[in-house]
């Protein structure tokens, strides 16, 4: 209530009160009927009015806001949601449009009808056994997540709240339904388990199927032939070349077999990211020297933090990548260094990402209009991604004339 409202209730409350006292004193004869007592009685009726009217308006007031408060709920409600009444019987006596948009029936065609040309049989007598016990013995409001079925036999979700009404006494005389169509956010939640259960199995597939190939079948096909094939006949062959691309090749295919692998225990239900105490500088210059823009890339000393190996190095190749790639300086280069214990820095001679730059395309899928270079528009978001599973934080500043500074703290 306003300053106005309180202080008028004040006075006016003071008034009567002294009102009361005076009359009580005349009519047991404490204080004589005299003129100026009957005075005193007119004007406290007369300045009483006053506070009074102030009053009556701010209530006036305030009913008429709740009223329009109430009506722009109402209205609200009546636009996003499908609502519905019903008598004790079960039979529908009011429909709202979103009611008759979603379900396909019109408005007579739904009244006096029961919920039951809904029922897409999907749910057993139980369950609505248990809705009608909840709102009619306890008294409370039923909640579920619903299948109807429209006018043309398709099935649709809804998340409904149901409530019964009561009299006076107590008696119950019919029901009112709120229901949220949720058959898109449903059928979205339907395709994300689906392409789940791809992932999961490519995961299996990955972890069991390749890593024998991998790390088995693949390491001991190469050391038979180099036990079967000395030094002198591996040179008479020239096959030095193409065993040491094999080796690196193996060596790099397995290190992103551990970063995916990595990537899969994830998405694990409670999920933990395991790491160990590793060299910094050691694990990047380890990762990246099969690559061939390692002789690209300067890595300063850096310092020992507790990190999981694979999914670190892979989060900084590709901001390693995306310094090369998106580059026009005639010799590319990315230096990594330590700005303080805490903070590693990966900067590089390229066109150069602002702050803003940064945070847009850390989004997924988010990749510059009219952009010559390919890509999925994901490294970055990724890279993001497993700095913060380390509970690290990373941002970016553009530098002039060109290049860009990305600032790891750990």
């Amino acid at each position: 209530m306003s300053k106005k409202f309180i202080i008028s209730s004040i006075v006016a409350t003071f008034i009567m009160i002294t009102f009361f006292i005076v009359k009580t004193f005349v009519l047991l004869g404490v204080i004589p009927c005299i003129k100026l007592v009957q005075w005193y009685e007119y004007l406290s009726v007369i300045f009483f009015m006053i506070p009074f009217y102030f009053i009556m308006e701010e209530l006036i007031k305030k009913s008429r806001e709740n009223k329009q408060g109430i009506k722009s709920t109402e209205a609200l409600l009546d636009d996003s949601a499908l609502i519905s009444k019903a008598d004790r019987h079960g039979k529908i006596t009011f429909v709202n449009d979103k009611f008759c948009e979603v379900s396909g029936y019109k408005r007579h065609e739904l009244l006096g009808k029961d919920h039951v040309m809904l029922n897409s049989g999907t749910h057993p007598k139980e369950f609505w056994v248990n809705m009608y016990s909840t709102v009619i013995k306890y008294k409370s409001i039923w909640n579920e997540i619903v299948t109807n079925k429209n006018k043309r036999g398709e099935e649709y979700i809804v998340n409904s709240w149901v409530m019964g009404e009561f009299d006076n006494q107590g008696k119950h005389v019919g029901f009112i339904s709120v229901r949220q169509d949720i058959t898109e956010l449903y059928k979205q939640k339907l395709d994300i388990e689906k392409k789940n259960s791809y992932l999961e199995h490519a995961a299996k597939i990955l972890r069991h199927d390749m890593h024998s190939g991998i790390n088995t079948y693949i390491p001991r096909g190469i050391s038979s032939l180099k036990r079967r094939l000395n030094d002198d006949k591996i040179k008479e062959l020239k096959i030095e070349s193409p065993l040491k691309l094999i080796e690196e090749g193996l060596s790099h295919a397995q290190k992103v077999y551990t970063g995916v692998k990595e990537f899969t225990n994830l998405v694990k239900k409670d999920a933990r990211l395991d790491k160990s105490p590793n060299n910094l500088s050691q694990i990047l210059k380890d990762y990246l020297k099969t690559t061939n823009y390692s002789s690209q890339v300067k890595i300063d000393e850096l310092v020992v933090r507790d990190v999981n190996e694979s999914l670190f190095c892979t989060a900084i190749d590709n901001l390693i990548r995306n310094g090369l790639k998106y580059n026009d300086s005639k010799s590319k280069v990315v230096h990594i260094y330590k700005e303080d214990d805490n903070t590693i820095i990966v900067e590089d001679n390229g066109r150069g990402m602002s702050k803003e730059d940064f945070e847009e395309y850390s989004k997924p899928y988010t990749r510059k209009e009219g952009q010559k270079e390919g890509g999925t528009g994901l490294g970055l978001n990724i890279s993001i991604a497993i700095m913060r599973e380390h509970g690290f934080t990373i941002s970016s500043e553009k530098l002039e004339p060109c290049g860009t500074k990305i600032k790891i703290k750990l």
